[in-house]
C-alpha cells in the first residue's frame, strides 16, 4: 500500500536571473510557501523543475538542498529518471540517502526499449532500493505508453506502488482507478474529475502557483463537498487549461509571478511566453 497521497507539488526549480545557477535562497523562500499552503508532497528535480536541463551535479545538489528544507514537513519525492538502468539506480539510491520518501521513475525514453525492456529497467531499480517508487507515464515525451495491463503488472512489484499518469486521458484515469491502481492524476484540467472518481492524488504543475487553492480542493473532495469543490475549481479552472494548452513550464513560472511568487524563467534555450501569450494568462487572474 502506498503511503504518498494528496497534492503533490513538482516543484519549479528557481535560477539566477542569468540562468547559470540555481538561485539557493530563492528556492528556499519557494520551499516554504510550498510548506505554508499545506502541499502533502514536495517533488524534487521533475519535468517542472527542468530536470532535463540540470547537470548531473545540480540534480544532486538541488535533491540536497530540497530534502534539507523539507526534512520531513512534507513528503518527498525525487525524479530519478535517466535512460540508463545504471544511471537510474545511481540517482534513486543518492535520493533513498537523502530521507526520500518515495522515488518518481519514467521508463528509458528516447528510441527506448520494447516492454519487456522497460520491465526489467523498473525490476532493476525497484530492487536497489527500499522506498516506494511512482511509476510515471508520459507517452507525448518518452514515446511509450503504459497501458492499464502492464502497470497492473508494474504493480507487482514489491515497492512499486502507484503511477502519475499524464495522458490527459480521463478514461484513461477511469481504467486505472478501476482497475484497483493507485492514480496520481498529472493532467492539470483533469484534477476535480480525477479527485471525484477515486484518484490517490494529484500531481499538479500549476500548484507551484495557487498551492493552498489545489490543497483546499483536494481536502473539498476528500470530504466530498462536491458543490464547494466545483465552484473552486469554476475559480481557477481556466490558468490550469491555460498552463497545460500553452508551453507548460514557461506558463507555471509566468503564472507564479503573476501571483506575487519569484520563480523567475524557464533555463534556455527554452523561451518566456510571448508578450501575447502573458497577456492572455494576466486576464486570467482577476479572480486570484
Amino acid at each position: 500500500m502506498s503511503n504518498l497521497e494528496g497534492v503533490c507539488t513538482p516543484i519549479c526549480s528557481v535560477f539566477t536571473e542569468d540562468g547559470s545557477r540555481i538561485d539557493e535562497s530563492a528556492q528556499c523562500r519557494h520551499i516554504d510557501s510550498l510548506l505554508g499552503a499545506g502541499v502533502h508532497i514536495i517533488a524534487a528535480c521533475g519535468g517542472t523543475g527542468e530536470f532535463s536541463f540540470l547537470t548531473r551535479d545540480e540534480r544532486i545538489s538541488l535533491t540536497e538542498l530540497i530534502a534539507r528544507r523539507v526534512n520531513g514537513k512534507a513528503k518527498l519525492l525525487v525524479h530519478a529518471s535517466a535512460v540508463m538502468t545504471e544511471e537510474t539506480i545511481d540517482y534513486a539510491r543518492h535520493a533513498q540517502d537523502c530521507g526520500a520518501d518515495g522515488l518518481l521513475i519514467l521508463p528509458p525514453y528516447f528510441e527506448g526499449p520494447t516492454l519487456a525492456g522497460v520491465h526489467e529497467h523498473y525490476e532493476k531499480v525497484a530492487a536497489a532500493v527500499q522506498i516506494e517508487i511512482m511509476a510515471y507515464n508520459i507517452p507525448a515525451h518518452t514515446g511509450i505508453d503504459l497501458q492499464p495491463e502492464f502497470v497492473q503488472r508494474l504493480m507487482e512489484i514489491d515497492n512499486i506502488t502507484c503511477i502519475k499518469d499524464s495522458t490527459g486521458d480521463f478514461i484513461r484515469i477511469q481504467q486505472l482507478i478501476n482497475a484497483g491502481i493507485n492514480v496520481f492524476n498529472g493532467a492539470d484540467p483533469l484534477m476535480l474529475h480525477s479527485l471525484m472518481t477515486g484518484a490517490r492524488g494529484c500531481f499538479w504543475g500549476t500548484s507551484n502557483a495557487i498551492p493552498a487553492d489545489a490543497v483546499k480542493l483536494y481536502h473539498l473532495c476528500q470530504d466530498k463537498q462536491w458543490e464547494q469543490a466545483r465552484l473552486l475549481w469554476q475559480r481557477i479552472y481556466k490558468v490550469n487549461d491555460f498552463v497545460w494548452n500553452n508551453p507548460f513550464n514557461p506558463s507555471v513560472k509566468a503564472l507564479a509571478n503573476l501571483l506575487g511568487h519569484d520563480l523567475r524563467h524557464c533555463r534556455r534555450p527554452v523561451q518566456p511566453l510571448s508578450d501575447d501569450q502573458l497577456a492572455s494568462l494576466s486576464s486570467l487572474v482577476d479572480d486570484f
